[in-house]
């Protein structure tokens, strides 16, 4: 029987999503890599605390959450599994590629 240590850091999937887009948006790879780091040490159990942490997230339903990057200029969905402590990277693209996504089913 499998068992999860709900106590431990949140696992990020998948670190070269985000890799790959500030290799072709540079102006955003710190805020990204920062992004990582604060999630992946996180231990949050439900999206009240990650508004606290991240004030400017937008909680969307179905797991997702919305959160702005370089001042709104990208937008990065991810889901997650607090039971689990998982994160999956959705989406991560410019404002205007955002608008064409449904975020809630992405």
């Amino acid at each position: 029987m499998l068992t999860f240590d709900k106590t431990k850091e949140l696992r990020v999937i998948a670190k070269k999503v985000l890799r790959e887009f500030w290799e072709k948006h540079n102006d955003c790879e710190q805020q990204l890599k920062a992004w990582f780091q604060e999630a992946s040490k996180a231990e949050w159990k439900n999206p009240n605390e990650i508004k606290t942490e991240f004030p400017s997230a937008s909680i969307i339903g179905n797991d997702r959450i919305v959160f702005n990057i370089k001042g709104n200029s990208y937008r990065l969905i991810i889901k997650i599994n607090f039971d689990y402590q998982m994160i999956w990277i959705r989406f991560i693209g410019t404002h205007p590629e955002y608008d064409k996504v449904n975020a809630k089913t992405i």
